[in-house]
């Protein structure tokens, strides 16, 4: 495992707990699609890293 991937997957883990965290606060749907298009994508580049 490179440590570019592991990088990639740890962003987007942090990202995604970052979308959970604005749900809860009731945060506009705008940043919150954003932020999880954000975790998508470094979650997917991580894996395809791999």
């Amino acid at each position: 495992m490179s440590k570019s991937a592991i990088a990639l997957i740890f962003v987007g883990l942090f990202l995604g707990g970052g979308v959970y965290s604005f749900w809860k606060q009731k945060l506009p749907k705008g940043v919150i699609a954003v932020l999880g298009i954000g975790a998508v994508l470094c979650l997917s580049a991580g894996i395809m890293r791999l």
